[in-house]
C-alpha cells in the first residue's frame, strides 16, 4: 500500500512520476507527495497507539508499497528525554533531547536508510555507493548487507575512527579520500556512471527525507500532539531539518495536531562549518562553501548541500534562524550533557546547546518555553573528542588522597 501520488522537484514544482527511478531535478532534491485524504481515509490518529512502536507505524505517511520491500534492522522510536538540570542552566522552562542514538548503527541515520535502502530494493536496484564524513555510510553499509546489496562508502581520511571500521565491518567496500566530502561525492558520481551504481548522497535520491520526517512524526506523537516553542537541531545536509518541517505540514494537513502552531526551527552548525548559517545572517536563499571547513563535528562538516535553499526555506517559513555555535564550545556542552543530564551527546548536538544558549542570551527564546534539542548520534562514536588522560594508581602504595570524593563549598 502506498498513497504516493508524484514526486515534485524542490527548485521549481516539476511534477516526476511516482514507482520509477528518480534522483534529482536540475540539481535539486525532489520532495515526495502524497494523497494526504486518502491517508486520512485510511488511518486515524489513535490507530497508531496500537501499533509496534517503530518508525514503520507511519506506513501510510511512507513511500513503500510493498511488505516484502521493507528492509529493517528494528528502528525503535527514540526516546524523548526530559533534561530539567540542563534547563535549570541554560535558561528555558523545559528542554527535551530527542535521542536519536538508540537507533541501528547508534545515530539517526538509520531512518533514512531504512526508507532509502528499502525503496532501492523495490526499484530493482542492486549496487548502492555513498560519500559520507560520519555516520551516513556505517548505516547504509548496515541495510544494504541486510538488503544482500552491493555497498561503496567513500570518506575523507580524516573521518572519525569508528564511522571508518563500521562501514567496513558490515561489508561495504570503504576506501578513505585525500579530500572533503564533496570530493567523495564526485567520485561516486563518477563511479555511478562506470559501474551503474546509485548515489545515496543526501538528499540526491528523494526517500532519506521520508525516513527523517519520522523523528518530526514521532515527536508530534510523544508530545500528545503539540509542538514544542523551538526545535534545535545539527545541520550538514539537513536532510532532518527539512524532513521534520515537511511531516509538520503533512500532519497539519491531516488534522492531527492540536494547535496550527508550529515550532521555530534553528539550524545549528560550528563556526568551522558554517555555510548555512552565513547565507541565513545574509539574506541568501542559497549558501557558498566556506573555505577550510574544519570541525571536530564531522557529520557537520558538510561545505555545499545540495538542499541549502530547503533549509533556509523552512527557518525562515518557522521563524527560527541558521546559526553558528565556537567551535571550542563542543566539547564543553558535550561535558555539560553528561555531568548534568548522564547523556552522551555527540559533538554535533553539542552545537545546539551553545545555539540555544545564545539564542536565550540574545532574546529569541523565552525562558518561559519549550525546546527540543536533537541528538543525532552516540559520543562513543567520536572517540576522538573523548579521548582524556586518566590518572593511574600504583596498587602496591595506593594514594588514598587522589581517590576521596570531591567536595563541595
Amino acid at each position: 500500500m502506498s498513497h504516493v501520488t508524484h514526486l515534485e522537484a524542490a527548485i521549481d514544482g516539476t511534477r516526476l512520476p511516482a514507482g520509477t527511478l528518480q534522483t534529482v531535478h536540475e540539481g535539486r532534491p525532489l520532495w515526495v507527495r502524497y494523497d494526504l485524504g486518502a491517508v486520512g481515509a485510511s488511518v486515524k490518529r489513535a490507530d497508531l497507539a496500537d501499533r509496534e512502536p517503530s518508525l514503520w507505524r507511519y506506513r501510510e505517511l511512507l513511500p513503500v508499497a510493498r511488505d516484502e520491500s521493507i528492509v529493517s534492522l528494528g528502528e525503535t522510536m527514540s526516546p524523548l528525554v526530559d533534561c530539567p538540570a540542563l534547563a535549570q542552566q541554560l535558561g528555558v522552562k523545559r528542554l527535551l533531547v530527542k535521542d536519536e542514538s538508540r537507533l541501528p548503527t547508534g545515530s539517526f541515520k538509520a531512518r533514512g536508510m531504512a526508507l532509502a535502502v528499502s525503496m532501492a530494493k523495490e526499484l530493482g536496484i542492486q549496487a548502492l555507493a555513498i560519500p559520507t564524513a560520519g555516520n551516513a555510510g556505517g548505516a547504509l553499509a548496515a541495510y544494504a548487507a541486510k538488503a544482500g546489496m552491493d555497498c561503496t562508502v567513500l570518506m575523507p581520511e580524516d573521518t572519525p575512527e569508528v564511522n571508518r571500521y563500521e562501514a567496513a565491518l558490515f561489508g561495504a567496500r570503504t576506501f578513505l579520500v585525500n579530500g572533503l566530502i564533496n570530493d567523495c561525492g564526485a567520485l561516486v558520481r563518477e563511479g555511478a556512471s562506470r559501474f551503474d551504481w546509485f548515489d545515496v548522497s543526501t538528499l540526491k535520491e528523494p526517500y532519506r527525507i521520508e525516513g527523517k520526517k519520522t523523528m518530526g512524526l514521532e515527536l508530534a506523537e510523544q508530545m500528545d500532539w503539540q509542538l514544542p516553542d523551538a526545535i534545535f537541531y545539527p545541520t550538514g545536509g539537513g536532510t532532518g531539518l527539512i524532513g521534520m518541517w515537511k511531516a509538520f505540514a503533512e500532519l497539519g494537513e491531516l488534522g492531527w495536531l492540536e494547535s496550527d502552531a508550529r515550532p521555530r526551527m534553528y539550524s545549528c552548525q560550528s563556526s568551522g562549518c558554517s555555510p548555512i548559517a552565513t547565507a541565513f545572517d545574509a539574506g541568501e536563499r542559497f549558501a557558498s562553501a566556506p573555505e577550510n571547513p574544519h570541525t571536530e563535528a564531522a557529520g557537520l562538516r558538510v561545505p555545499v548541500a545540495v538542499g541549502d535553499f530547503m533549509i533556509l526555506d523552512a527557518v525562515r517559513a518557522s521563524g527560527g534562524r541558521a546559526m553558528a555555535a565556537d567551535e571550542g564550545c563542543l566539547r564543553p556542552r558535550m561535558h555539560q550533557a553528561a555531568r548534568s543530564e548522564g547523556l552522551s551527546l555527540c559533538p554535533e548536538a553539542a552545537t545546539c546547546l551553545e545555539v540555544l544558549a545564545t539564542c536565550v542570551e540574545q532574546g529569541h527564546v523565552g525562558a518561559d518555553e519549550t525546546v527540543v534539542v536533537f541528538n543525532t548520534g552516540a559520543v562513543q562514536k567520536y572517540l576522538e573528542v573523548m579521548r582524556t588522560e586518566l590518572p593511574r594508581l600504583d596498587r602496591a602504595d595506593v594514594d588514598w588522597d587522589a581517590l576521596a570524593p570531591k567536595t563541595s563549598d
